[in-house]
């Protein structure tokens, strides 16, 4: 498989490092000439220095050639205007991109274009050819009798920060991490029971399917 990936940051890295030990072709536009250094420098892949919403770079990376387009900056407007110039341009029978803010993924979804809040589930979206809409259910375990799942907060002023020990949960479900972003940057935060849950987080956790309503009913409180 052929993959090209725009941003060659943190998780633009980490997708490439995991599709190219699975033995897949990847290629990174990246607009930081320092980063492109150090991406060629340490791995064994095309790497183009520029702004994947421009067309020539797009060309560069033959992208009509790809089987995926992946976008993974920090600014959704990027994002989405290079997402629409691989599946408009170029064909491309996927484009999947990492969204920021989660009130954008509608118009990402609209688009034909696969939104992923939960940025370290990217690589696994294109290896197993999931859809977006299974995110929900990560992963199920013990044939269904535990499931891990996703639970987005919502991002402004409507979610109302609680620590984790004052959390109604359910007996069998347990909270395993939090993704968040920090000045720009993802952050992974292992939840103790004085760790506070703040809007715009995306929690994931361990339940068992009959759980999962009363599960996310304690996460979200009065917001379900």
């Amino acid at each position: 498989m052929y993959v090209v990936i725009a941003g060659g940051g943190k998780v633009g890295r980490s997708i490439a490092v995991d599709l190219l030990a699975d033995h897949h072709e990847v290629t990174i536009i990246e607009r930081i000439e320092d980063r492109c250094e150090e991406l060629l420098r340490d791995h064994d892949l095309l790497v183009i220095h520029g702004d994947a919403c421009e067309v020539r770079y797009l060309e560069q990376a033959r992208l009509e050639r790809a089987d995926v387009f992946v976008a993974t900056t920090h600014d959704d407007d990027s994002n989405f205007v290079a997402c629409q110039l691989a599946l408009a341009s170029f064909a491309v029978p996927r484009a999947i991109s990492r969204v920021n803010a989660p009130h954008n993924e509608d118009i990402f979804d609209r688009m034909n274009i696969e939104a992923v809040s939960t940025t370290t589930l990217i690589s696994r979206l294109i290896r197993e050819e999931l859809t977006v809409g299974e995110l929900v259910h990560l992963y199920t375990l013990r044939a269904g009798k535990v499931n891990l799942v996703e639970i987005d907060l919502p991002p402004d002023s409507s979610y109302r920060a609680r620590d984790v020990v004052d959390l109604d949960l359910p007996r069998e479900s347990v909270l395993v991490c939090i993704f968040r972003m920090v000045d720009g940057e993802d952050q992974i935060v292992i939840p103790r029971g004085d760790t506070e849950l703040l809007p715009g987080d995306q929690v994931i956790a361990l339940t068992t399917p009959e759980l999962e309503g009363e599960l996310r009913s304690a996460v979200l409180g009065s917001e379900v």
